[in-house]
């Protein structure tokens, strides 16, 4: 039998399985939200809020070390990093088609890609979701993977949804912006404005979800994996599952680098005015 235990505040569903002696034994849990760990200043901290401040603790340890080695003479760690983080550089550059575009978002969207790429990667760190202490619910983790609490790739896409926005009226003003969506020369003109106005506001949905699912998703196969399978399947799911995270960082952050371009790129005919 299998019934379910719903946490109203967290949305927690925790799996039950009763044999025929009667006897109830724990299953899976998986809890679509973030879990409440308490309150400060009567904001809710959540264990993915407190995760995201290791990601940036993290990072800025990281970038404080890595600069402290800087030296005009490179070695080879400081060439791999100027060669990779160069050819992102050109890559935007090239995208762009401006160098003054590329040195304005670069630093953006390697911030995209290293904090999302971070927060993935350490899902499987020893501790991300073991650590914890129990409550009259069962078990709540003290930390969880970031991305798997919608709030976090919602936000990430609103920002990016801004400054694709607010780029592309400073770029081409906000007339031939609007120009883009609300075109009236015509009725095929008129029905596709209307068609990448919505589309533009569904990037939200699209950027957002597209992280959310696949981590969320990549970690409850892993967390089933585990609990049928514990010895055999986790490792190899767990290696496929970074490469995923990097995937997944990469494409939210080359998608808003290709959105930027569509936005600073002035609609049809608009050049011939």
């Amino acid at each position: 039998m299998r019934t379910e235990d719903p946490h109203e505040e967290t949305g927690t569903i925790t799996a039950v399985a009763e044999d025929h002696a009667g006897v109830t034994h724990s299953g899976i849990h998986i809890a679509l939200s973030a879990e409440k760990l308490g309150t400060f200043g009567g904001v809710p901290i959540t264990n993915t809020l407190v995760t995201s401040w290791v990601v940036v603790i993290l990072l800025a340890v990281i970038a404080v070390m890595v600069s402290r080695r800087i030296s005009l003479v490179p070695g080879r760690f400081q060439t791999l990093l100027e060669s990779a983080f160069g050819f992102v550089y050109d890559y935007v550059a090239e995208t762009l088609e401006s160098k003054d575009m590329a040195r304005r978002f670069f630093p953006l969207l390697m911030t995209i890609f290293l904090f999302l790429f971070t927060a993935n990667a350490l899902e499987f760190t020893p501790g991300i979701g073991s650590l914890g202490f129990s409550t009259e619910h069962g078990f709540l983790p003290l930390l969880r993977s970031v991305n798997t609490d919608l709030n976090v790739p919602l936000m990430l896409a609103i920002i990016s949804f801004i400054v694709i926005e607010v780029t592309g009226i400073v770029a081409i003003g906000a007339w031939k912006y609007s120009k883009k969506f609300f075109n009236f020369s015509s009725p095929i003109d008129a029905a596709i404005g209307l068609i990448e106005f919505i589309g533009e506001w569904v990037r939200i949905v699209s950027l957002s979800f597209r992280l959310f699912g696949n981590i969320l998703a990549g970690e409850i196969i892993i967390l089933v994996a585990t609990y049928f399978l514990p010895y055999v399947v986790p490792v190899p799911l767990m290696l496929f599952e970074i490469f995923v995270g990097f995937l997944q960082a990469a494409i939210f952050a080359l998608l808003t680098l290709f959105f930027i371009k569509l936005a600073i790129t002035e609609p049809h005919g608009a050049e011939a005015h």
